[in-house]
């Protein structure tokens, strides 16, 4: 999927939305890795505010879907923070994300979970409510995170995505996490009845799938979406699969006659639903849920309670306690600006020591990754 309107985003980008539009990278599994950002005027810090992925399709990138799914308006009213990374290059210069074409070692579970350790240590983001949506191959990119960073995103969302066949087979995510899907009958690139030869699932198989995940009624509530436009070229019900642990759903758009396009969009390329707007749809569902409230996992209060640093402020080195005894996977270390400085392995789970003699004077933000959750440490390192 790719929209023909570059020239025409950068334009607005840089005049309309430029001073709310942040451009960054940073440093993933040996790879210099490229994000949008939008924070809106809302935003104060004072605050935790939810944080939105929002993935982009094969061969497109992430100012087009900046621009294409557009959660911009959304965030203004509701204050949370929209990240738009840009996927890897395959051999044929397209941007996709690594979930299907299987000839790839691009680790991007392991960047989104880097990016979003790195947004923590800059904003105050709200770590209950980080979730996932994308467009085609972002929404097989949301799927994976599903099931494998479902510690840290609490639902997901997907427009015109699958999974294929390997993965649903893999996937074993670690609590119930609310899925919604979008898709059109008519969708060539992504066909709602699956794909033999590339194994993508089809779409109803999919959703039973999710729902049976999360142990929803197998039966859905359905609804018919009124049919505001009726030159569109298509039709919408709504599926609702309830009951499923831990408060979560599974909710499915079957857009009768929908091409491979998301719905509402301003931009048609293709048979695109206007009864109704896939990026309101999907943060109506989104803002449903938090992390602590659909999981097992402490909540960011109490496993910060569980860790105790010092000196704070500190010179040379920092010694970090903690009395609940859980493995630690990993530490990094990033500075005020969200850049990371270090990453640390840990031999102990009790008592971990990391030398600060080389740290600038200023504020840093460590993150401490454990299976129960993420404990975000703020340091002072004092002028040497």
């Amino acid at each position: 999927m790719r929209i023909r309107y570059v020239f025409f985003c950068w334009l607005l980008a840089n005049t309309i939305f430029a001073q709310n539009t942040i451009t960054g990278t940073i440093q993933s599994g040996g790879l210099t890795r490229e994000y949008l950002l939008y924070v809106p005027a809302s935003y104060t810090g004072n605050t935790a505010v939810p944080l939105v992925f929002n993935l982009h399709g094969y061969t497109s990138n992430n100012t087009e879907q900046l621009f294409y799914a557009d959660f911009r308006p959304i965030a203004d009213t509701a204050n949370f923070i929209i990240a738009l990374p840009n996927g890897t290059k395959d051999t044929q210069g397209n941007r996709f994300w690594n979930t299907f074409l299987g000839n790839s070692t691009v680790d991007d579970v392991g960047f989104i979970r880097d990016l979003l350790n790195s947004l923590q240590a800059t904003y105050n983001i709200d770590t209950n409510r980080v979730y996932s949506t994308g467009m085609s191959n972002g929404g097989f990119m949301s799927y994976s995170l599903a099931c494998e960073l479902g510690d840290r995103i609490t639902a997901i969302a997907s427009v015109t995505g699958t999974m294929i066949q390997s993965r649903l087979n893999a996937c074993n995510p670690v609590r119930p996490v609310p899925v919604m899907q979008i898709h059109g009958t008519a969708d060539n690139t992504v066909p709602f009845n699956g794909s033999p030869v590339s194994t993508f699932v089809s779409i109803p198989v999919l959703v039973d799938a999710w729902a049976e995940f999360n142990n929803c009624n197998p039966v859905p509530a359905i609804t018919q979406v009124p049919n505001i436009s009726t030159t569109d070229g298509c039709t919408a019900e709504h599926y609702l699969y309830t009951g499923g642990d831990q408060g979560s759903t599974v909710e499915f758009y079957k857009v009768t006659g929908g091409g491979h396009t998301w719905p509402g969009a301003a931009f048609t390329i293709g048979v695109t639903s206007q009864d109704f707007s896939a990026s309101k749809e999907i943060w109506r569902f989104f803002s449903k849920y938090r992390l602590n409230q659909s999981s097992a996992t402490g909540s960011p209060e109490s496993l910060t309670a569980a860790w105790s640093v010092a000196p704070n402020p500190v010179q040379d080195y920092l010694i970090i306690r903690s009395a609940d005894q859980q493995p630690v996977s990993r530490i990094q270390i990033f500075d005020a600006v969200g850049r990371l400085q270090q990453t640390v392995f840990p031999g102990t789970n009790d008592l971990i020591e990391i030398g600060t003699a080389n740290w600038s004077a200023g504020v840093y933000m460590v993150i401490i990754e454990q299976e129960s959750g993420i404990t975000p440490l703020k340091v002072v390192v004092a002028g040497h």
